[in-house]
C-alpha cells in the first residue's frame, strides 16, 4: 500500500518495500541546496536515491536540474513519480541502474549527495522493517560508501562537492581513515555535521 509523508517542501509517496524517508535526513537537502547555492551552475548528482526525497528536496530549495541513480526499480519508479508530484519531472533524470555503470564518463557534477546502504550486515536484524538492500553496507559497513566515493572521485568538477551520509562519528572516522590511505584517491574530508552517535553527514570535497 502506498504511503504519503511530508519532507521539507514535497510529499513523498512510497511503500513497505522503500526505505521509509527518514525526516532527519531533510538536513542533508538543506545543507545540500545551501552548498549548490555558492556552486557554479550544473545539475544535482543523487547516488542511492531510494524514493528520491533527499536529492529532490535539495533541487527543489536550490532550483537546480537532478539526476538521481536507484539500483532498485521499484525504488527508482517512486524517485520519478516523486518528481513528478512535485512538478520537477521536467528537470530529474532517475536512472534505475548500478551507480558504478549510471554515469556517462564525460560527465561531471558540482554536487553529489549520497545515502548509501551503511549498516553492517550484521546489525540489520536491529531494523527488520526496512528492505535489506536498502540498508546493508556489507560485513564492515563499508562496501556502497566505496562506490560512492570511487563515482564522487571520478565525477566531481574540480570544486565540486560531495554530501555522504554514513553511521555517526565512529563510521566518520573510518570513512576518513579510507582516504587517507588512499591518497591517489583525489578526495579530502572538509567538514562533518554529526545528528547522533548512529547517524552524521560528512561534506567531502577534491583535494
Amino acid at each position: 500500500m502506498t504511503r504519503t509523508c511530508e519532507f521539507g517542501p514535497l510529499t513523498v509517496s512510497y511503500d513497505e518495500r522503500v526505505l521509509t524517508p527518514r525526516p532527519w535526513t531533510f538536513e542533508q537537502s538543506r545543507w545540500a541546496a545551501e552548498l549548490a547555492a555558492q556552486a557554479p551552475p550544473g545539475p544535482i548528482l543523487e547516488l542511492c536515491a531510494g524514493a528520491g526525497h533527499i536529492g529532490l528536496a535539495a533541487a527543489v530549495l536550490a532550483d537546480r536540474d537532478l539526476v538521481q541513480v536507484e539500483a532498485d526499480p521499484i525504488a527508482a519508479q517512486y524517485a520519478a513519480d516523486n518528481a513528478r508530484r512535485a512538478g520537477w519531472d521536467h528537470r530529474t533524470q532517475v536512472r534505475a541502474a548500478l551507480i558504478e555503470t549510471a554515469l556517462d564518463p564525460r560527465e561531471r557534477f558540482v554536487l553529489i549527495v549520497a545515502d548509501p546502504p551503511y549498516l553492517l550486515s550484521s546489525d540489520i536484524a536491529r531494523w527488520p522493517e526496512d528492505p535489506q538492500v536498502a540498508i546493508d553496507g556489507g560485513t564492515d559497513g563499508l562496501d556502497v560508501i566505496k562506490h560512492c566515493l570511487a563515482v564522487a572521485a571520478e565525477h566531481l568538477t574540480a570544486a565540486g562537492q560531495l554530501l555522504l551520509q554514513v553511521a555517526g562519528p565512529a563510521q566518520d572516522a573510518r570513512v576518513r581513515d579510507l582516504l587517507a590511505a588512499a591518497p591517489a584517491v583525489p578526495l579530502i574530508p572538509r567538514a562533518t555535521r554529526v545528528v547522533d552517535d548512529e547517524r552524521a553527514v560528512m561534506l567531502i570535497g577534491r583535494r
